[in-house]
């Protein structure tokens, strides 16, 4: 789940294991086409990545070896044979989607050590004994271990440099050929590549110093104003694991010390917000993706409203499409089929209103899930489940009743015209609907 060399905790941990062993380090990654909603826009991010990382291992002595399962009957059983021949496996502690189902069924059909570290937050997820209720519960435990936690981490050398031989179902990933191996491989291929992400540690490291250099003085104002673009568009990178969450962190705040910026707003989000994602993930298990995962007084509050007609009501097909009366709602959606990604704020708009159309909670929760499965980049996460579940009251309280909602938060049109530049955003969003081009693409 973290494709990266850099600041990578389950990478460093080989390179120790391996000095104390005396053999060297043999990094495998792999691309099959069987994960759910395998299309071309997220192979094609992925596969961006690894030329560079390839390169990066080769630096640092370590052996590569990416795999491309192109189709469901080509072999799926790399690991268990470069496993053979190794004397220890160790990859990602990760609470979701395929990490989590590996770690589960893997290790049992190993000979040999099977290791599994924690490379995706700062304050590891193990430090925490139970699930947290909200952002302020976990608040202060995470800045209590903070300070212990909050420090770069220095790879060490590998002691042996790799020198074995080359797999043969090696698959040589070039910048060149990337659209070639996509082609071939047997996944959805409608969804087009994102018009504005490009996968890759070097992209993420330039989407950082961007926003260093031009976002962080605005993030604490603007953060919330889509059309102001002061975020720093790294949860698709923070997602596949090219850019550490831990030297993110680290960047941000001894840039606003230098520079006499707050941080703190953005270190709130990076850190205490997407470690309570995960800390909800890892004890929620395989409930992630349910609505049973809710509080009891969401759950209650919904029931009693679950007879409540939903005037207009929108099939998931008109959704995907964009295609209700809401101008808002569809440049949100739009967003995401264009851009890969929508702007946190709109994206609890986006949630609330399928909510508000769709036959049950159960559907909505479905629709939601689906199109980020499909279209987003930074989907299929623990940030994704409870952004998602947020909508339902997950990390929330109880509001004011109303239809449909019951007790859940609500957010109306008129609240978004009134606290954003609807205006920019929607002419923003047609812009690249009409020239397929998205004007603040990082150069």
């Amino acid at each position: 789940m973290n494709r990266r060399v850099e600041s990578n905790h389950a990478l460093a941990h080989a390179i120790h294991l391996a000095n104390t062993l005396k053999v060297p380090v043999l990094v495998y990654e792999a691309l099959t086409c069987t994960y759910r909603q395998a299309n071309r826009r997220i192979h094609t991010f992925i596969l961006e990545g690894v030329p560079e990382t390839s390169s990066r291992l080769d630096k640092l002595g370590i052996g590569y070896v990416f795999y491309l399962r192109a189709r469901r009957s080509d072999a799926d059983d790399m690991l268990y044979r470069l496993a053979e021949d190794a004397a220890a496996v160790v990859t990602d502690d990760y609470p979701s989607f395929i990490a989590a189902t590996h770690n589960a069924s893997v290790p049992g059909k190993l000979k040999i050590p099977y290791l599994a570290v924690d490379s995706s937050c700062i304050v590891p997820m193990n430090r925490f004994e139970k699930r947290e209720y909200a952002a302020y519960t976990i608040r202060p435990k995470i800045h209590k271990l903070l300070p212990g936690y909050m420090k770069p981490l220095q790879m060490p050398k590998l002691d042996y440099r790799w020198s074995g031989p080359t797999p043969n179902f090696h698959t040589e990933v070039t910048a060149t050929n990337i659209a070639k191996l996509v082609e071939g491989c047997q996944i959805d291929q409608h969804v087009p590549i994102s018009t504005t992400f490009h996968g890759g540690a070097l992209e993420a490291e330039k989407r950082l110093e961007t926003f260093l250099g031009s976002n962080l003085k605005r993030y604490a104002t603007d953060r919330n104003q889509p059309a102001a673009h002061a975020t720093s568009n790294l949860s698709p990178y923070l997602h596949f694991g090219m850019i550490s969450a831990l030297d993110v962190a680290l960047k941000v705040q001894s840039f606003g010390i230098e520079h006499n910026l707050s941080s703190s707003e953005f270190l709130e989000e990076m850190i205490v917000r997407r470690e309570l994602a995960f800390n909800f993930a890892k004890f929620a298990g395989p409930q992630v993706e349910c609505l049973s995962s809710l509080p009891d007084w969401a759950r209650k509050t919904l029931l009693e409203h679950a007879a409540d007609e939903r005037k207009p009501s929108f099939t998931r097909a008109q959704l995907e499409g964009a295609e209700t009366y809401d101008d808002i709602w569809n440049a949100t959606q739009k967003e995401l089929l264009f851009r890969g990604k929508m702007h946190g704020y709109y994206r609890m708009y986006w949630g609330k209103k399928i909510i508000e159309w769709s036959p049950t909670c159960q559907d909505a929760l479905e629709t939601m899930i689906y199109l980020h499965d499909k279209y987003a980049l930074d989907g299929r996460d623990p940030n994704t489940y409870t952004g998602i579940l947020w909508c339902f009251g997950l990390h929330d309280r109880p509001w004011f009743e109303r239809p449909i909602f019951g007790q859940i938060r609500y957010m109306s049109y008129d609240g978004m015209k009134r606290k954003t530049d609807v205006a920019s955003y929607l002419r923003e969003i047609a812009y690249i609907e009409s020239t397929g081009k998205d004007p603040f693409t990082v150069q």
